[in-house]
């Protein structure tokens, strides 16, 4: 027969491992690490446009020395950029839906300038052929991809951690422990969230 202290610690040991299979159970360690991900998924978001950001002087530069476009529609993408980078969201927004929308409604506007430019652009054959702004054309379809590619993850992210602290039993230690709050998926409007085909505006398809 195990002796007292013996018994003591087994019960001890015994107690210890069921707290910590309770605590990982309700979602003690998943929950922050689910909301972390998702977080660290949106920085890639920030990312992808801040690259598109970046891309738009040159493109826009490039295009009003090369050929007499139409200023307004040069002015409608500069303006565009720089109301969208007026609208910061950090990782603490993402639980607010209409920061969320405002932010996705400024790039959403970024990405209609850049469509109307491109299509303009059909209009001067000379531009098209020049390599500096074929190149900026490449990288442009470039980031417009790696943007989807960021919000899907993103997404799949926030759905993960929106399941994890509304389901039994880890939205007891979201609830009781974390005081989580759903977080916010990016949801474009309609067609917002397709990468425009860049090769087929400038062909003219």
């Amino acid at each position: 027969m195990a002796s007292l202290p013996a018994r003591q610690t087994w019960l001890r040991a015994s107690f210890a491992l069921l707290l910590s299979l309770t605590l990982a159970a309700c979602g003690i360690n998943s929950i922050p690490t689910a909301e972390e991900n998702a977080k660290a998924k949106w920085a890639d978001v920030q990312a992808a446009y801040q690259r598109r950001a970046d891309l738009i002087p040159n493109l826009v530069a490039t295009a009003r020395s090369a050929a007499n476009i139409e200023r307004s529609t040069l002015e409608g993408v500069i303006n565009a950029r720089a109301a969208a980078t007026q609208v910061k969201l950090t990782t603490d927004d993402l639980t607010d839906p209409a920061k969320v929308q405002a932010f996705q409604a400024a790039q959403s506007n970024v990405g209609s300038a850049l469509g109307r430019l491109l299509v303009t652009v059909e209009q001067y054959p000379d531009l098209k052929s020049q390599a500096r702004f074929a190149d900026l054309m490449t990288q442009l379809e470039g980031t417009e991809n790696r943007i989807n590619i960021t919000i899907r993850d993103y997404n799949g992210a926030v759905q993960d951690y929106n399941t994890r602290i509304r389901t039994f039993p880890e939205m007891i230690g979201a609830k009781l422990v974390h005081g989580s709050k759903p977080m916010t998926p990016f949801e474009a409007k309609a067609g917002a969230d397709v990468a425009p085909d860049v090769g087929a505006l400038m062909n003219g398809s």
